[in-house]
């Protein structure tokens, strides 16, 4: 164990650790990457990120490497499959969200040019730094996450509510929520 001092969250195991080190809060401008979030916070809503992250590996196996294209054209038999795959988190409605999301990031990317340019516009292509002291002073959404959300629900996305797509932000730097005495705001 190091003497690192980081964001109380993170600190249940070398997992949390692992990820709070070395993704969550990095800015993140590739659409693979991006996707590959937008999926695995679609499939967090209503349980605990931890429970994520543990089956992340699985999720990546399920869903083709998080290949949106591969995604985009699952079909019933697909469905099926992953509703019978105890590595995931099986519910039906959440794996078809996924598909039309998958369906949903091709279209934003052929109206923007990528998913990124369309995502990161919200923010001016830079993370908004909060500059929490604690983490009593992280909100679970925002004026601008609700502004992202409804904007996403409008081009067919499914299971982006406010709360999942603030995480987003966290997740791939947009904002940067990172507490004062962690080692990552330094």
């Amino acid at each position: 164990m190091d003497n690192k001092i980081r964001c109380a969250w993170c600190e249940k195991d070398d997992l949390y650790r692992d990820y709070h080190d070395n993704e969550w809060g990095n800015p993140v401008y590739d659409d693979d990457k991006l996707f590959e979030f937008l999926v695995l916070e679609t499939f967090q809503a209503g349980l605990s990120w931890y429970t994520i992250l543990k089956k992340r590996d699985n999720f990546k196996k399920a869903f083709a490497n998080f290949d949106y294209k591969t995604v985009a054209v699952f079909d019933a038999y697909e469905v099926e499959k992953l509703m019978k795959d105890a590595g995931i988190i099986r519910n039906r409605l959440k794996i078809q969200g996924t598909i039309s999301n998958a369906i949903a990031f091709m279209k934003v990317q052929e109206e923007f040019g990528s998913f990124s340019k369309y995502i990161w516009n919200f923010t001016n292509g830079k993370p908004i730094d909060n500059q929490p002291k604690t983490l009593a002073d992280i909100p679970a959404s925002t004026p601008l996450s609700d502004k992202i959300s409804k904007d996403l629900k409008k081009r067919g996305f499914k299971f982006i509510g406010s709360t999942t797509i603030y995480a987003h932000m966290q997740a791939t730097g947009m904002v940067n929520d990172h507490v004062e005495d962690c080692w990552k705001r330094k």
